[in-house]
């Protein structure tokens, strides 16, 4: 009996030492341009991807030309550099077609 609680007690140890994975939500209009340009590469490619998926939803679009992501995306950063104080959401609206 003495082993089988000790072996309960290791493995509840070991679960509890397991990293939780933290759940991170992300308020887009509250991103600025400068924020944006300061992310690192990886950060910003999940926001182009987003960014893609958020103008065809405004078009009413079903689908998503991944040409047209990578180019609007590069117009945006270009945006983004000039326009430090802007958001995101405004330089998506002023430079995506």
């Amino acid at each position: 009996m003495n082993t089988k609680a000790t072996v309960i007690a290791a493995l509840l140890a070991a679960s509890s030492a397991v990293p939780a994975r933290a759940q991170t939500v992300v308020d887009m209009s509250l991103i600025s341009c400068d924020q944006f340009s300061k992310s690192p590469q990886e950060r910003k490619d999940v926001l182009s991807a987003w960014m893609g998926g958020y103008y065809s939803a405004m078009k009413n679009l079903t689908t998503i030309d991944a040409r047209y992501v990578v180019r609007n995306s590069q117009k945006v950063a270009n945006y983004c550099k000039k326009a430090k104080n802007e958001t995101l959401m405004s330089a998506i609206q002023r430079t995506w077609r």
